[in-house]
């Protein structure tokens, strides 16, 4: 071995001498070697540092093929990141010759052109270039710390993920029971279900739920969410049978062959496209479809119980965070809308306390109006007392109060309606 590498390490010192390229059979061993031979070739001038003759493509390859601590699901997003880098630089780049500059133009690329996907498009949604960015950032900050590259290129590019309005859609409950009524069987008419009425991720905890996480007397699930499995509850969680919900499950629990041990029996052989199933449902039903299909019907359903319950208790149930579903769930509906412009929020604005003496504001803004329509010409002033019980009895009319609500009337002073000046 040692005779092999002194008459290599001499092929290379005459080529260097001369000037002329290393033979084929040479350059291949030299491509073979790394750890502390390839560092001492280096330092003599004989062999390109490793980080300059580091390719794109090799990089990527390598640190995906070292990620074994991932799961399937994301090493599949991370290869949607590679791919784009690779179809952006070429395989062969060199990953020490990538700018700050090549990053800002790879992110314009990925706004305006990446999409390969969609037919009607050309860009990617914000949010898939921002997750994309972090993905990049991810990998090259590896780089760095197997000092490949001094800096991080990428370091500067905006990579939080956001709440897209536009692309959120409150699935009404007419929408999706006309969907029920479309699907072909009782599997589908749970899993539509399951995503509206439980809020659950669809496909990972749809296909985990098992039948033996299902309570139907006590009237619980257990959801195992394998997207917060690191997190410290294992990512279990426990989350009602909502009334909308148990018929289903009664029904497919019938249905059930003896011993199925999954609730969704169907899709568990290969990786099924549940939306290009959904969308034929959706089109048999008459309902137009929205953005983002299954992530809008756990936004949907998330958006229902935070309007009857505490949000603590909600995302307990959803197993998310209050921040990200205040971000990227909750929504504000046009029923919202309408029901704040008919119901109370709380009780009437009646009194304010000015001067230590009880007045009201809407009697205030009225009293001048009542004096300027007065018709009985020489004395157009009625006493304090009339204009309380005027104001008293249109407010009556306007909204009928209850006992709790009925404003608390309270004689007038000597100084009148207006606050006294201080100054007088």
């Amino acid at each position: 071995a040692a005779a092999e590498v002194c008459r290599r390490v001499e092929l290379l010192l005459t080529a260097k001498m001369a000037g002329t390229p290393i033979d084929r059979d040479t350059a291949g061993w030299l491509a073979e070697r790394d750890g502390k031979l390839r560092d001492k070739l280096t330092d003599f001038g004989l062999a390109e540092p490793r980080a300059d003759r580091m390719k794109l493509e090799e990089f990527l390859e390598s640190y995906i093929a070292g990620r074994k601590d991932l799961k399937d699901a994301t090493l599949t997003v991370l290869g949607h990141t590679r791919r784009c880098l690779i179809q952006f630089f070429g395989a062969d780049k060199a990953l020490r010759s990538i700018t700050a500059g090549d990053a800002d133009a790879w992110r314009v690329w990925l706004a305006t052109e990446a999409n390969d996907r969609d037919n009607d498009r050309n860009e990617l949604s914000e949010n898939t270039v921002r997750r994309r960015c972090g993905i990049a950032k991810q990998f090259f900050r590896h780089a760095v710390k197997l000092k490949l590259i001094e800096a991080n290129p990428f370091s500067e590019l905006s990579a939080q993920v956001r709440g897209n309005r536009a692309r959120q859609h409150f699935v009404t409950r007419e929408d999706i029971q006309a969907a029920i009524d479309a699907a072909p069987d009782h599997q589908w008419r749970l899993i539509i279900a399951l995503a509206r009425y439980a809020g659950l991720r669809v496909p990972s905890e749809l296909l985990a739920l098992k039948w033996a996480d299902v309570d139907l007397p006590a009237g619980r699930m257990t959801i195992r969410a394998s997207k917060t499995e690191h997190h410290e509850s294992g990512g279990i969680r426990i989350c009602p049978i909502f009334p909308e919900l148990r018929s289903f499950l009664e029904e497919a629990w019938d249905s059930a062959e003896p011993g199925a041990e999954y609730v969704i029996t169907r899709y568990r052989e290969c990786n099924a496209n549940l939306r290009t199933q959904f969308l034929r449902i959706l089109s048999r039903a008459g309902v137009k479809p929205w953005p983002k299909l299954f992530h809008n019907l756990r936004a949907s359903r998330q958006t229902e119980l935070l309007d009857k319950f505490p949000i603590k208790a909600v995302c307990e149930w959803l197993g998310n965070s209050a921040p990200v579903a205040i971000e990227h769930y909750a929504q504000v509906t046009a029923e919202h809308f309408k029901t704040a412009t008919i119901e109370l929020s709380g009780t009437l604005p009646v009194a304010i306390n000015v001067g230590g003496e009880a007045k009201s504001e809407a009697m205030a803004k009225q009293i001048p109006k009542q004096r300027r329509a007065a018709s009985n010409g020489g004395d157009s002033q009625s006493t304090p007392q009339e204009s309380m019980q005027v104001v008293t009895r249109q407010a009556s009319l306007q909204h009928p109060a209850t006992s709790d609500e009925m404003p608390h009337i309270v004689s007038v002073g000597d100084e009148g309606l207006e606050p006294p000046t201080l100054s007088v």
